[in-house]
């Protein structure tokens, strides 16, 4: 099915916000199902059912739309980790949730991880940052958790707080290239149980 069959029908007035995100929504689907060079903005605009003109209103080009939709995704990801280190007090239960927030983040609708992850664009620079600061902030809130329980440096506290992302990045990322193989929380709960066995042997402070 071409994306022109699936375009949204014009000449619906909406608010800047409301158009905005119906932009975003037609670029996600484009994007992900050709990759940045393949997609057009002529596609995106008909998949979204709006002239190319109203498209280039909100952004100027192919590249500030992609990374408007890659910052979105980006800050879900450490959104999402964050939430997982405050969701409990018991670090056990703290590498588990995590764990899990890198799953659901792969596992979710619409492939956004393929736009962080796996972008045809990772090695550009503004693209190649926005990834790795999205994974520094991720490791740093784990490593500011394994520093204040642990006594660790805050060298040695970053090292093991990026191993953990690491972990949790490419394990999630080949657990999906298998065809979820196995079942999604028995492949968090494995993991989980790898990282924990080893992160644990850190005795906590008193």
């Amino acid at each position: 099915m071409t994306a022109a069959s699936d375009a949204r029908p014009r000449g619906t007035r909406l608010p800047r916000v409301a158009r905005r995100r119906q932009l975003l929504e037609a670029a996600q689907e484009v994007f992900v199902a050709q990759g940045y060079h393949a997609a057009a903005m002529d596609e995106i605009a008909e998949r979204a059912g709006v002239s190319k003109p109203v498209l280039y209103q909100h952004f100027p080009g192919k590249l500030e739309l992609y990374l408007a939709l890659l910052d979105e995704h980006a800050e879900g990801l450490v959104t999402t980790v964050r939430a997982a280190l405050t969701s409990t007090n018991e670090n056990k239960l703290r590498v588990q949730a995590t764990m899990q927030a890198f799953y659901d983040f792969v596992a979710g609708e619409g492939e956004a991880f393929r736009l962080v992850f796996e972008s045809d664009l990772r090695n550009v620079a503004p693209v190649r940052a926005r990834v790795d600061r999205a994974l520094q902030q991720c490791a740093e809130m784990i490593s500011q958790v394994i520093q204040e329980d642990t006594g660790a440096s805050s060298d040695e506290a970053r090292l093991l707080g990026m191993g953990l992302v690491g972990m949790a990045e490419v394990s999630a990322r080949f657990w999906l290239s298998q065809h979820q193989a196995i079942p999604k929380d028995t492949a968090e709960t494995m993991i989980a149980r790898l990282a924990w066995r080893g992160i644990s042997g850190f005795p906590r402070t008193t």
